[in-house]
């Protein structure tokens, strides 16, 4: 956890940034990030350079210096970070910069996104100041790296529009803990977020496995899957790729894979397909995508037929031509059509979706829902409060959670209507709770799941935050079975969802208890009202008199 005093320093970078005129916070993370990878490179080349001396062999894999290149020796942060503000400037944007866009083969993960970045510090104060402050941080605890680096993300969620990048934490680490990833030999998960943004899911499932699988972690086999192959990312936008590659990095992810992929896209015979064994997304969904720009098996399995439409022009009234708009589909429909593509039979899914997905009428909304419902496994719906994403969205959603087994599964499915999630839902997100509070009610609920007891119908804390409950009764599910429709959770049989063209809005399902209000005769309410009067009159009255 960070302490107060790494806080106050990341703050003071960030106004250093900002106050000395890079205002866009992506580019503010960018170049922070830029400046975390100098001083990484740095420390490599020393620990490398120590091991040499330590063994008595010779230093054969520099990173500064290669080839006998005295030069590149000055591009190291511990020298030139003692260097007049000018001298230091001039240097690394004209020599450090463009060494680490060449780098090859040293945490591949990011430096391979280096080819288009730009060195956006505008003065030589600013750089000075900023490696002075970034120099004073002690980065040698990996805990310590990664809370620093997502407590820097963290200011995404505060910075105008930048916050659609950021799902929240609590969120992201339900999902994780419902999911469960498991690192055990052949058995180990393979990750993967196709609209990765800054590896939020990554992350916390990384931390799941840190903190639940410490002593499988140590056995050779699995460190190296887990350091390897277990985190995979893809995203199309090269500034998210390389924040996201330096939050794996920062984390102490050693080989991720973090690439440029617009997953929509057809790559023909490179269409990634049954390779993971979970995924956990939050995919865009406010859009739609042009047929001619997507793989023909998404398209067909929502039910359309991928036909390569020719481009057509149409005439306005000033007899200009110009393209006509063919046919596209939406965003989070795709995204659930190449989630099952890309899992393993067997493999599992937790992907937040619009509520529109679970109740839209077109026939793509009814044939992948069909897909899920009669194809593969639906496990739960988690109906989520309305303000979650807000101030940046205020759609409602919900997270689907599946099994991919291309041979059905589904008898019944179980729903979860989610009220409160420990924050306001308004536009300011105010936490309602404080970390002990939380944390204390959590620790409760994992003994009581431990010992098989049964949680109390109304925790300390439920009414403003619901997600330690949502966790219990999802492994405990057997208690929901008697459960009724009048309950925060319930089971909806199969039949019963198909009989309703396959709807998945949980209001369709959920009976509401309507309580009788009773009200005093009409002649009892005036007689009130003549008494209250009677009493104003006299009161008027008697300060009438003082006068």
């Amino acid at each position: 956890m960070l302490t107060g005093k790494i806080k106050n320093q990341v703050d003071e970078i960030w106004e250093a940034f900002w106050t000395g005129g890079i205002a866009n916070p992506i580019s503010v993370i960018e170049q922070f990030t830029f400046l975390l990878f100098i001083r990484r490179l740095d420390e490599i080349h020393t620990q490398r350079e120590k091991q040499a001396i330590l063994l008595e062999t010779a230093f054969t894999n520099p990173i500064f210096g290669k080839n006998g290149n005295d030069d590149e020796l000055n591009y190291r942060w511990s020298k030139f970070k003692n260097l007049d503000p000018k001298e230091m400037f001039d240097l690394v944007k004209d020599k450090v910069f463009p060494f680490i866009k060449t780098i090859q083969g040293e945490d591949t993960a990011f430096a391979k996104h280096m080819e288009d970045a730009i060195f956006m510090i505008p003065k030589p104060a600013v750089l000075d100041r900023v490696v002075n402050m970034i120099d004073k941080i002690d980065m040698t605890d990996r805990d310590t790296k990664g809370d620093l680096y997502e407590y820097m993300l963290s200011k995404l969620q505060s910075s105008g529009t930048n916050g659609q990048f950021r799902t929240p934490r609590h969120i992201i680490q339900l999902m994780v803990e419902m999911t469960a990833p498991k690192l055990d030999g052949e058995k180990s998960d393979i990750i993967c977020d196709p609209a990765s943004g800054t590896c939020g899911f990554l992350m916390a499932a990384e931390e799941y496995v840190r903190s639940t699988h410490k002593d499988a972690l140590l056995k050779p086999l699995n460190s190296q899957h887990f350091h390897q192959h277990m985190f995979n990312a893809y995203d199309f936008d090269q500034h998210m790729l390389r924040i996201g590659a330096m939050n794996l990095m920062l984390h102490g992810v050693e080989q991720p894979t973090v690439e440029y992929r617009d997953s929509l896209s057809d790559y023909g015979d490179a269409n990634i397909s049954e390779k993971y064994t979970l995924i956990l997304a939050n995919p865009p969904f406010k859009g739609s995508v042009a047929y001619d720009e997507l793989s023909p098996d998404l398209l067909t399995a929502l039910g359309k037929t991928p036909k390569k439409v020719q481009a057509k022009t149409e005439t306005d009234e000033d007899g200009n031509k110009k393209k006509a708009k063919g046919p596209s589909e939406k965003t989070e429909l795709l995204f659930l059509a190449l989630i099952l593509r890309m899992l393993q039979p067997g493999g599992r899914a937790a992907v937040i979706v619009p509520d529109g997905v679970l109740f839209g009428s077109t026939n793509s909304h009814k044939t992948i829902r069909k897909t899920l419902l009669e194809e593969h496994k639906l496990d739960a719906v988690v109906s989520l409060p309305s303000g979650v994403f807000k101030p940046y969205a205020g759609v409602s959603t919900a997270i689907l959670f599946f099994t991919k087994t291309n041979s059905g599964g589904t008898d019944k499915v179980w729903f979860y209507d989610m009220q409160a999630d420990g924050f306001s839902l308004d536009d300011k997100r105010t936490p309602l709770l404080k970390d002990q509070e939380l944390t204390t009610e959590a620790d409760a609920i994992d003994t009581k799941a431990a010992h098989g007891d049964t949680v109390p119908s109304e925790l300390p804390n439920h009414k403003l935050n619901n997600i330690p409950d949502v966790l219990f009764r999802w492994f405990n599910k057997q208690g929901d079975a008697q459960r009724q429709r009048t309950e925060q959770s319930f089971y909806v049989p199969l039949q019963e969802i198909i009989d309703k063209n396959y709807d998945l809005s949980i209001n369709r399902y959920k009976e509401v208890v309507y309580e009788e209000v009773k009200y005093d005769p009409p002649k009892v309410i005036l007689q009130r009202i003549k008494d209250l009067q009677a009493a104003m009159d006299k009161g008027i009255a008697d300060l009438e008199a003082m006068l």
